[in-house]
């Protein structure tokens, strides 16, 4: 049939046994049901209601076509459940950008989400460049710092600290750090953002700023190479807590100058504001959210 709108005003009439009626339940006027009727019997070639001014009535062909279309309207009721069952499941690709760092504190709690939204396909991209959501192709990044993009939404994940640490061997050869004086008698082991090319300052003091005479003696544009070169005795490094963890858990490093104010950091999801939150976002935010730094 081309004319949906016939089927439905058909089963709606042979119900009810009444244009009003039917029109009453489709929201349209008693003649427009008769009219609509009157169009889809033309189509068909046979009548399906016997008329009288004061009733109607399904005529033998009427009948058998009413049985039919009443199954087709339920299957196509069916269906239509189906598919908004099937649109408020999470599933499909998700595209997530993470710094190079962000499987230290993803993966734990990884398998968790894989196995409550097995149809979601994790698509991530860990690197430490700016990257452009909407151009990018990205449903929704995880970053540190600060927010300047307000074209996003955002949610906070949780908080980090940055932390000075060294191995023992390399403390038991050039000393333990008691002050920020001391420090400038040792190797520093830096880390130089990719992006801009600058050095990350080490937020030692009470504002938040860097101690003047550190000595750098090597850089790295990757903070995994920075934790293992410090665990290779080259000096103190400046690195978070969740990165050098399993490090200070097992001794190979150790921290120094505990007592002083380390600057804090704070990781956040973003996502277009444009976008509409699809399930397998929604459940994707909702869970990191809840989930992340919250099992350390």
């Amino acid at each position: 049939m081309d004319n949906l709108n016939g089927i439905v005003a058909f089963v709606s009439t042979a119900e009810a046994l009444s244009f009003v009626a039917a029109g009453r339940k489709l929201g349209i006027s008693a003649s427009a049901v008769g009219k609509t009727i009157a169009k889809l019997e033309q189509s068909l070639g046979v009548r399906l209601f016997h008329r009288t001014t004061r009733k109607v009535t399904l005529t033998d062909e009427g009948r058998h076509f009413y049985d039919r279309c009443r199954q087709i309207l339920e299957d196509l009721r069916d269906a239509q459940a189906v598919l908004s069952e099937a649109a408020q499941t999470p599933r499909g690709k998700l595209r997530v950008s993470l710094p190079a760092i962000g499987y230290r504190f993803l993966f734990p709690v990884l398998p968790e989400f894989t196995r409550l939204y097995p149809d979601v396909e994790l698509d991530l991209d860990f690197n430490d460049r700016l990257v452009d959501v909407v151009e990018g192709g990205f449903d929704a990044v995880i970053r540190s710092g600060a927010l300047t993009d307000s074209s996003l939404m955002s949610r906070r994940l949780g908080a980090f600290c940055f932390m000075l640490c060294a191995s023992p061997r390399y403390l038991a050869q050039a000393g333990v750090p008691r002050t920020l004086r001391d420090l400038e008698a040792h190797a520093c082991v830096r880390y130089r953002f990719p992006t801009t090319g600058k050095l990350q300052p080490w937020g030692l003091l009470a504002d938040g700023s860097e101690p003047a005479n550190l000595r750098t003696a090597m850089t790295f544009n990757n903070m995994e190479a920075l934790r293992e070169a410090v665990i290779a005795d080259f000096g103190i490094g400046y690195m978070p807590d969740f990165l050098a963890r399993d490090a200070l858990a097992t001794g190979m490093l150790t921290t120094v100058l505990n007592e002083l104010w380390i600057a804090p950091g704070q990781f956040s999801i973003l996502w277009p504001s444009s976008r509409q939150l699809s399930p397998k976002l929604r459940v994707f935010v909702d869970f990191m959210c809840a989930k992340l730094f919250k099992t350390s």
